[in-house]
């Protein structure tokens, strides 16, 4: 797995290797001034003892002074060129990541869970992040100190350097065993972040439902509770880090008070000079930072090469449903005829047949309701008429082609899907309205929103097709987001529209209203799922379903005066509405 992880750092890192090289070759200047800077100090305060005078003390400082502001700048390039990979590869790994994820089949996200995506996109991408560029440039910058630093400590005095370094593994041993545990602490802050921001926005959306209920007081416990972890999480990480600093700050004394009393017995026996003893302890504190902060950095290095599997699962993952290797080109505008020839779908993990070996032909330009009791399969006929599920060759065509042999965007240009909960963004009624066709101009727009009778709406809003939508169309009703998605997918002007119980949320005279205006357009073929049976008798011909398999057709009329589940789902239908009405 080592091996592996080590590939994918390489393959990420390739692309921008001109910059890497750049930003090793600042470093290694970088710790050459910082060896130089000290030997120079040493020089100068030896040659101190002869005596000096002002100006050359000053031209010494003002050399002195020079070369750290050079350390200085080079540094800050090397962090410019060494961050940036780091910055660059973020973006275009989410960028990746959002192209990948458009082209995995509608259902993936529910398998996965939209909140362990979301997570891997950009917690994961930002771990990822710091190991190409803090990570690197640490790991660089820490061997390259101690290859520069040791063997100049050891030219001054071998055994000095020796006692100097000797808590060194004290310190990283510290830093590994706190370093640890304030990972851990931190992904638990994170996560308790995450718990409040989730249980905040469900109560945001969901605000009504507190009200009617009147659980605001369930809701302030479980926020307190939320809160409270989150306060415990985030005081916990910041004691672990209030004990960890003085810790290294206490080692670090340590260190340089034996070096300098060691050093003032070298200094008295002539063996080591001020000037050396000077220089082994800028180095000495040279020394500490690099070694303080290898223990994060091998922390967060095993942080990002876990990311880094966790985001390439993702990016590994091939779609379930995908344009076949030698698509069917369409020469000719389809007409919107629909055939099954044994459609049988079956969901993974699923002990039975969704849809059981259906058959039947629908022409273009009929309007053709799909009916039948819950669970019968209704929904996943019609999503999988565009392919949002996974279809058999050969069972499936529309216009004489076989779906799985078109390009997915050439069947869902000619397949206009209207799901029942009709996804609205945050953004205007007209930007929802031109989705599918961004360029349609403001006439198409006004014309299929009368088409969907949502005009009427549109004009007793303030500020008309300009009006904001809320997040997922909170601020419209349940009628109003249904002819909203309907208008949306006539102005795409699909030879065939799929209602996918699209006007539940209508009333009856309005549905009617609805189908008898898109039936105008004789050049669209309309499958409806419906549970009311009241408005798919008004369609061309009825296809009833139970348990998956297609038990009735043909029009209201004729199927009323036949036994069969039609008739019995009719009258059950009108004994409702008997008792609405007398209630």
């Amino acid at each position: 797995m080592t091996s592996l992880r080590l590939d994918l750092i390489g393959r990420y890192l390739r692309p921008h290797r001109k910059q890497l090289l750049l930003g090793a070759l600042a470093l290694v200047l970088v710790n050459i001034l910082s060896v130089a800077i000290p030997m120079e100090v040493r020089t100068i305060v030896d040659e101190l003892k002869e005596g000096f005078s002002f100006n050359d003390v000053l031209k010494q400082a003002i050399w002195i002074v020079g070369l750290a502001s050079s350390m200085g700048i080079v540094r800050l390039i090397s962090r410019q060129l060494v961050f940036g990979v780091g910055r660059q590869v973020e973006v275009e790994l989410r960028q990746r990541l959002f192209d990948h994820m458009l082209t995995q089949e509608p259902g993936w996200v529910q398998e996965v869970g939209s909140g362990e995506v979301i997570s891997r996109a950009t917690s994961d991408v930002e771990n990822i992040r710091r190991l190409l560029g803090f990570t690197i440039l640490s790991l660089t910058n820490t061997l390259l100190a101690y290859c520069f630093t040791i063997p100049a400590m050891i030219a001054i005095d071998p055994w000095l350097t020796l006692a100097a370094i000797a808590l060194y593994p004290v310190m990283l041993g510290t830093v590994s065993l706190f370093g640890g545990r304030m990972v851990k602490q931190r992904k638990r802050q994170q996560e308790s972040l995450a718990n409040l921001s989730e249980l905040i926005q469900e109560d945001l959306s969901g605000i009504s439902a507190i009200k009617i209920y009147g659980q605001e007081s369930s809701e302030r416990k479980a926020f307190n509770q939320l809160n409270n972890n989150y306060r415990d999480s985030a005081i916990g990480l910041a004691r672990t880090a209030s004990t960890l600093f003085p810790l290294l700050q206490g080692i670090s004394s340590i260190s340089l008070l034996l070096l300098i009393a060691l050093g003032s017995g070298q200094l008295e026996k002539g063996i080591l000079s001020v000037g050396g003893l000077v220089a082994l302890i800028l180095y000495v504190e040279r020394l500490v930072f690099p070694t303080a902060i290898l223990g994060f950095t091998l922390n967060t290095f095993q942080v990002g090469q876990v990311s880094l599997e966790r985001v390439e699962e993702l990016l590994t993952r091939k779609p379930k449903i995908t344009d076949p290797k030698n698509p069917k080109i369409l020469k000719q505008q389809i007409s919107g005829r629909l055939e099954a020839k044994d459609l049988t779908i079956r969901y993974q993990d699923s002990s039975r047949n969704v849809l059981d070996k259906l058959s039947f032909v629908i022409n273009p330009g009929e309007l053709v309701a799909v009916v039948g009791p819950i669970g019968c399969g209704k929904t996943t006929l019609a999503r999988a008429i565009g392919r949002m599920v996974q279809v058999s060759k050969g069972e499936l065509f529309l216009d004489q082609n076989d779906v799985t042999d078109l390009r997915l965007n050439d069947l869902r240009k000619n397949v206009a899907f209207v799901p029942q909960e009709g996804y609205l963004f945050t953004s205007s009624l007209a930007e929802n309205l031109r989705y599918g066709d961004p360029e349609a101009s403001n006439e198409e727009v006004e014309a299929s929103a009368n088409q969907a009778h949502f005009m009427d709406d549109v004009r007793g809003f303030p500020d008309g097709f300009k009006t904001l939508v809320g997040e997922r169309g909170i601020t419209l009703s349940g009628g109003q987001r249904q002819r909203a998605a309907l208008g949306r997918a006539l102005l795409v002007r699909s030879p065939v529209i799929v209602l996918d119980d699209a006007l539940a949320s209508v009333d009856n005279k309005t549905a009617a209203a609805i189908l008898s205006s898109i039936r105008e357009q004789k050049d669209r073929t309309i499958l409806m799922i419906s549970h009311q049976l009241s408005a798919a008798a008004a369609c061309d011909r009825i296809l009833v379903l139970e348990e998956g398999r297609l038990v009735q057709q043909g029009t209201h009329s004729a199927l009323i005066n036949q036994e069969g589940t039609y008739k019995r789902l009719w009258e059950r239908e009108k004994a409702v509405e008997q008792l609405d009405a007398v209630s």
